[in-house]
């Protein structure tokens, strides 16, 4: 409250508070006496006023004073006979009832006046709560800018990690995509030649060179496609989720690693249900997932003997899911790392960067799924994740 409002003075000391009542009875009397003409004109106001004024600047002690000190001055100089402590009994009625107002004015202005103090301290109270309160919001603030420009920096770092993993992971596909590319490239250059041989007769087989061309427009097509999708998984992009079929993805995958399993001789096999429902992904980060465990399922396979299968399975789960898993005959997890393979960094492989498995989960969790593993029996390792189909994918 402002303080150049005399009436919302702080209290003054103790003795201060006695002295002005003294002081304002005292003033009181003076102004009473000298504008009292006869005993009926006696001014009880401004005795009543001095009790306030006492009241309100010392409190009840001070105010007691001054209604002790205005009734006797009252008693002394107003009451018949004047000058005396002897009044008539008629007289006493009137000395009552001043100083019942009096002592009730006192006590009700002290009483004003402790609010007052109350509410002038609780103000001051309140405005020193919400000066910490802007403090500690700037705080926050501050706090939940460094936060968002933190995660912001680790949400840019993990999805350069997850591009690094995805070129890391590519780079052990060269040779097979190298093949894979090569295979339809060929077969357009056979056709063509084919194509040129044809009208090059003397009477051009015009038929015979159509299909000879059709067949290289279908092997070039083909040759495009997997530079495409090479190049997208090679792309710096950030993720953009869209409705997507999650047999789509597997096919294109298997696309990509089926010269690398042909070159170990493994068997590819898939076992796609044909009633799932789409769901909100990334494809890349999708296709990255199914490469990691396409490639773990394949060198687990590389060195052992008998057959090497792999098996590719999609089909609806319960709660509008769809499960995905990938199966394997190879060597598989000894129990006592089952746990561990999740982990940043462990690997068993000798020259594995061990964040391949942690970028997948991580990237599944994204998209509202989950990932896990299961050995199988008698032999190799199961991989199984979910997507969810009604989920508002998030980064």
């Amino acid at each position: 409250m402002s303080r150049s409002n005399p009436l919302l003075w702080s209290k003054p000391p103790l003795l201060w508070g006695y002295g002005i009542a003294a002081l304002s009875v005292t003033g009181a009397l003076i102004i009473s006496r000298s504008q009292a003409l006869h005993l009926e004109s006696a001014p009880v106001s401004l005795f009543l006023c001095a009790v306030m004024l006492s009241s309100w600047f010392g409190g009840a002690g001070p105010g007691l004073l001054a209604t002790t000190l205005s009734s006797l001055a009252f008693y002394y100089y107003f009451l018949h006979p004047m000058y005396s402590f002897a009044a008539k009994p008629g007289e006493i009625p009137r000395f009552l009832a001043f100083s019942v107002s009096a002592l009730f004015v006192g006590s009700l202005s002290a009483a004003q006046r402790s609010a007052t103090e109350s509410l002038r301290r609780a103000r001051d109270d309140l405005k020193g709560t919400v000066q910490e309160l802007q403090k500690t919001n700037n705080a926050l603030d501050a706090e939940s800018y460094e936060r968002k420009h933190a995660e912001e920096a680790m949400r840019q770092a993990q999805a350069e990690l997850t591009r690094v993993s995805r070129v890391t992971t590519m780079g052990e596909l060269t040779a097979s995509l190298a093949h894979e590319v090569n295979q339809p490239i060929a077969a357009a250059v056979t056709d063509a030649n084919t194509c040129l041989r044809w009208l090059a007769r003397e009477r051009p087989d015009v038929e015979e060179a159509r299909e000879a061309a059709s067949r290289a427009v279908k092997d070039a097509t083909r040759a495009a496609e997997i530079i495409s999708r090479v190049r997208l998984l090679f792309k710096k992009s950030t993720p953009q989720r869209e409705l997507l079929d999650v047999n789509d993805v597997v096919r294109e995958m298997i696309m990509l690693v089926r010269s690398e399993a042909t070159r170990y001789k493994i068997l590819v096999g898939t076992d796609l249900a044909t009633d799932l429902p789409r769901v909100t992904g990334d494809r890349v980060q999708l296709q990255q997932v199914l490469m990691n465990l396409l490639m773990n399922s394949i060198d687990a396979m590389k060195d052992v003997d008998g057959t090497r299968e792999l098996m590719i399975k999609s089909r609806r789960a319960e709660k509008e899911q769809v499960l995905v898993s990938v199966s394997d005959t190879g060597v598989g997890l000894p129990p006592q790392q089952a746990d561990q393979i999740f982990d940043a960094f462990f690997t068993t492989k000798p020259h594995g960067t061990g964040m391949g498995l942690r970028i997948s989960r991580s990237i599944l969790e994204s998209h509202g799924g989950r990932l896990w593993a299961e050995n199988n029996s008698p032999r190799g390792e199961s991989f199984y994740f979910t997507l969810s189909s009604n989920v508002e994918a998030h980064e």
